[in-house]
């Protein structure tokens, strides 16, 4: 019959034998009141449990039922689960250090959360095993938290091979390091091992911030050879800018993702060792296998609580010592200093300290281009510039508030252009904007509201899309153009781990200008190319330049100039974009439209090809060059086939390679 069926049983019991005696032994004239039959029963329950806690040399027994059972985290006044559980019922197997002796928290009646009674119970028990507990640690007086040193007796009593009451040695003690008295056994290792290696790196990522759970901090490898080997325990150092107690929650060890040990950081007491700022927690009973041979790696991890500026900085972790055992069940214990490596750094920083946003040109910018309004009615919607934000190397998800785009228009007013604007960040339209206009110039502010997150270390795609009111004749070729300057980037509102502070955003993008018109032209980048002629191997080498446009006329018929310096502004440059270059040059200009006049034809909705083409002869040895075309010049008559221009945009889609010429 397990514990919980005797329990039972024996309340049954005694519940029989109270009512019993309360018909036996009361008088008629004086009848027990509820109260008093109840108190009489939880009498007789304490002497139960009394005769429950008398296995052993009259002292701490192992709960049957109960044990054998590992602690693995400290417990404390709040703590619950189910462990707090098997400490109230290991305490109250001994009469010494029984929880309560009626009631909740009595045998029969452990409760999972740790309360007055439980701290108490602790408290009787690291007196009652002073030696073991209180001394090494150079305590006099009891804690009532059940940490390292309570945790490896009460592990040690509950797990022991030796007889119940034989508490000659235990995992937390400092006698004889190469005896045996680990709480494991070996009777599954071989050989007589030793240690070959050990080592500790940094985490992979060797910054965390506040109020991380669970986060690497170092990560310890550790091998051994001509044996098996049970690691036992651990010591970890660790130290920092700031007391570390006041930094950690709690610091767990973890092999191959599962968690095999965890303790309380946040209290001084629990640490063995402290001196200014450094203090050590012992990890005991972890019985980690190391086959011979194998590499066992162990994720040191912790949880934080809040960090104020002054503690942000640089924090070291070390393992300071390492006690295992072989097969023959012999202990060693590996102190820092003998085989360990050095201490490794991790930096600890404010909730949100690595988040940022960095603004960067798009992919998907569009080139720019002559957009097709309307004289008498509003345009469809049209997307005029796009931006990258790239959270980078952010360690949380970004939420953003605000986004601030700057448009410029190269004449008239912003609010005389444009009837609307909207925002499209990552696929969400964000169409609530407020404009302020300067001139020329006017900041859309979006408002986000939360509406976009980007993922800690993503990069998405904003898209500036404008609607336009219909264009006055005095506007005709307007160009608009949209950017995030630095003054824009600045205005960002967004939170990471925290507000994003003006330092957390850099970067800017600037898009093309786009013309606006009611008839003209869009003109599209056709074939570039650039080819030298030697002829003779004197100065007289000469280089050919053609660029071709694929011109399409829209809302009129369209001429243009046969004589090229009417119609076409270009310019030949060298190697870093001067004009200053000498030497002769012939320029023609073809299509395959009609002719007309001194004009060439490209009929309403129809694309013709136009081809400029340039021959230059520098006259001086190696001479590099290429050809740039600016503009196109056009007309809506034969006869004067100018008043309007198209503008090349971006530059470098409208200019030919680099060639050079080598005599």
């Amino acid at each position: 019959m397990n514990i919980v069926a005797n329990n039972v049983a024996s309340k049954l019991f005694v519940a029989f034998v109270a009512v019993a005696m309360l018909f036996t032994l009361t008088t008629p004239a004086k009848a027990a009141t509820a109260e008093e039959l109840q108190q009489m029963i939880n009498d007789l329950l304490a002497q139960v449990a009394a005769l429950q806690g008398q296995a052993g040399q009259g002292g701490q027994s192992t709960a049957s039922g109960i044990c054998p059972y590992t602690w693995t985290r400290t417990l404390k006044t709040g703590s619950t689960g189910a462990d707090v559980m098997k400490l109230q019922q290991s305490l109250n197997a001994d009469t010494d250090t029984r929880v309560s002796a009626s009631g909740v928290g009595s045998v029969g009646m452990e409760t999972e959360f740790y309360g007055p009674a439980t701290a108490a119970a602790v408290s009787k028990f690291q007196v009652k095993y002073r030696s073991d507990i209180l001394s090494p640690a150079g305590l006099v007086n009891p804690t009532g938290v059940f940490g390292p040193s309570s945790m490896a007796k009460m592990n040690a009593i509950c797990n022991a091979q030796t007889p119940a009451g034989d508490d000659s040695s235990d995992d937390t003690t400092s006698g004889d390091d190469t005896t045996s008295g680990d709480d494991t056994t070996s009777s599954d290792l071989s050989g007589e091992a030793s240690l070959y290696n050990q080592e500790i790196d940094s985490a992979s990522d060797d910054s965390i911030e506040e109020n991380s759970t669970d986060s690497e901090i170092a990560t310890t490898k550790i091998e051994f050879q001509d044996g098996d080997a049970m690691i036992t325990r651990l010591d970890i150092e660790l130290g920092g800018v700031e007391k570390v107690w006041n930094i950690y929650d709690e610091v767990a060890l973890m092999v191959d993702g599962k968690e095999i040990a965890r303790m309380d950081a946040s209290n001084k007491a629990d640490y063995i060792n402290t001196s200014g700022n450094t203090g050590t927690l012992r990890f005991s009973g972890l019985d980690l296998v190391a086959m011979e041979d194998e590499e066992v790696e162990v994720s040191i991890v912790a949880s934080l609580g809040s960090v104020d500026s002054a503690d942000e900085g640089t924090y070291t972790v070390a393992v300071d010592s390492m006690r295992f055992v072989d097969a023959t069940d012999v202990t060693d214990t590996v102190n820092s200093g003998e085989q360990f490596g050095t201490t490794v750094n991790v930096t600890i920083g404010a909730a949100g300290a690595d988040d940022e946003i960095v603004v960067k040109t798009s992919s998907e910018d569009p080139d720019g281009t002559t957009l097709e309004v309307k004289d008498d009615a509003k345009s469809d919607w049209y997307n005029v510039f796009a931006f990258d934000l790239d959270t980078d190397d952010s360690t949380n998800d970004i939420e953003l508030t605000t986004v601030v785009v700057h448009v410029a228009v190269s004449s008239s007013t912003y609010a005389t252009l444009v009837d609307d604007a909207e925002l499209v960040i990552d696929g969400v339209t964000i169409d609530s904007v407020s404009a302020s206009s300067t001139l020329t110039s006017t900041d859309l502010t979006f408002d986000v509201d939360g509406d976009v997150t980007i993922d800690a270390g993503d990069r998405v795609t904003a898209l500036l899309n404008l609607k336009f009111k219909a264009l006055a004749l005095g506007n005709e070729g307007v160009t608009v153009t949209g950017s995030v300057s630095a003054a824009n980037r600045a205005l960002i509102d967004a939170t990471g781990g925290d507000d994003l502070a003006t330092s957390q955003l850099s970067g800017a993008a600037t898009g093309d200008a786009h013309t606006l018109r009611t008839a003209g032209v869009n003109v599209e980048a056709g074939d570039m190319s650039a080819v030298v002629t030697t002829p003779d191997g004197n100065l007289n080498d000469y280089g050919t330049y053609s660029i071709e446009l694929d011109v399409t006329a829209f809302n009129q018929d369209v001429y243009i100039s046969t004589n090229p310096a009417t119609s076409m502004g270009y310019v030949l440059q060298d190697s870093t974009g001067s004009s200053s270059i000498s030497g002769s040059r012939s320029v023609v200009i073809t299509s395959t439209g009609d002719e007309v006049g001194s004009a060439f034809e490209i009929t309403e909705g129809s694309t013709e090809t136009i081809t400029l083409t340039v021959t230059y002869t520098p006259g001086v040895a190696n001479t590099a060059s290429r050809l740039n075309l600016n503009t196109l010049t056009f007309g809506s008559t034969s006869g004067t086939p100018t008043g309007q221009s198209w503008t090349a945009s971006p530059d470098e889609s409208y200019r030919t390679a680099v060639k050079t010429m080598v005599n």
